[in-house]
């Protein structure tokens, strides 16, 4: 619980008053390895901090997942539209690896907001930190190859992209298996 405070005090300063009854409505779960946090046809019910583990976004298709995002530890993970809408969701949101999740719901966090000072900081901080997440991967695709994309996801989390099935990282990077095999053999 002490990594969210941190995050958030990297960012803005918070009372104890305010951490106290903000981490008071957290919940801590732990998932294991591909276990479904949020299923298409379902809303979001919850704003989630990873504090270990991989995560992934994908649309379900009958023969290959769609996979549009990843989260890794120290990140925040939502269905946000679904969340902010509480409308059914259009996607699924699976662990990749053995989770750690602190969890605030939806009434929670709307309580959070109405009784604290930094509550809507707090909210706008993750809400922010998700957006940006998403217009980059957006430009990355309309922007970079796919090898550029392969290398940036690599760089960005090197220890972790091991852990990622290499049918989700060509799915995610708008290509076929076969196509980031060539791309590995050519980088390696």
């Amino acid at each position: 619980m002490q990594q969210i405070r941190d995050y958030f005090e990297q960012k803005v300063k918070m009372s104890d008053k305010d951490w106290l009854l903000f981490s008071s409505k957290l919940i801590r779960q732990e998932f294991p390895k591909n276990n479904v946090l949020l299923k298409t046809g379902n809303p979001e019910n919850y704003l989630s901090f990873v504090e270990e583990g991989i995560i992934r976004f994908f649309i379900p298709k009958e023969e290959n997942d769609l996979t549009f995002a990843f989260v890794f530890s120290n990140s925040f993970v939502s269905g946000y539209d679904s969340f902010l809408t509480q409308k059914q969701s259009t996607y699924t949101i699976q662990t990749l690896t053995k989770t750690v999740l602190w969890r605030i719901t939806y009434e929670d966090l709307q309580l959070i907001y109405e009784q604290t000072e930094i509550g809507n900081t707090i909210g706008r901080k993750a809400g922010e930190e998700l957006f940006l997440k998403k217009s980059k991967r957006e430009i990355s695709l309309l922007n970079e190859t796919a090898e550029e994309r392969y290398l940036n996801l690599f760089t960005e989390q090197p220890h972790l992209i091991k852990n990622i099935p290499l049918k989700y990282i060509a799915s995610y990077i708008g290509i076929t298996p076969q196509a980031l095999s060539r791309i590995r053999k050519r980088i390696y």
